[in-house]
């Protein structure tokens, strides 16, 4: 009898193991629209929307590095044309939950009319800059910190 509920746990514990690393590796990055000009998209790094944006050399900084400890970087990626007018929705490169702060001020920039000063004047000068035949992509890296990744269990 002792032993069956040793087992029954066990068994349950690989379960419940198993379906949340399988739920932490899914790629869930998405568009968030809020109307016909504005709206962003979230994205995984290393996803297939990543590849599809061309924004798959964004800056991150992998919180599950164990030499970081826990800390990293989400990059926020702004596309502009050559006359520093936003082209295309911001994407917010997150690796764990987006933060509220930044989706909001993401879903206040308006395709075709925000300039970059207008995203200067949110988060200042951009850390880095790709320079495309079309424009340009502004990135900004966020600060974040994973206390789980610190403790030793995040992917391996």
């Amino acid at each position: 009898m002792n032993t069956s509920v040793r087992l029954i746990a066990a068994f349950a514990l690989l379960t419940v193991t198993f379906s949340v690393s399988a739920t932490s590796w899914q790629d869930n990055s998405h568009y968030v629209a809020l109307g016909p000009r504005t709206g962003y998209y979230i994205v995984r790094p290393g996803s297939s929307l990543s590849d599809q944006l061309g924004i798959d050399g964004a800056p991150t900084v992998d919180t599950a590095d164990p030499f970081n400890h826990g800390y990293g970087a989400d990059p926020l990626a702004f596309r502009f044309s050559r006359a520093s007018i936003l082209s295309a929705p911001p994407a917010y490169i997150v690796q764990a939950t987006p933060n509220q702060f930044y989706t909001q001020r993401l879903g206040s920039f308006i395709r075709g009319q925000s300039r970059l000063s207008d995203v200067e004047g949110f988060f200042g000068q951009p850390q880095s800059i790709e320079r495309r035949p079309d424009g340009f992509i502004a990135y900004y890296s966020i600060q974040v910190y994973n206390s789980f990744e610190n403790l030793g269990g995040g992917r391996k």
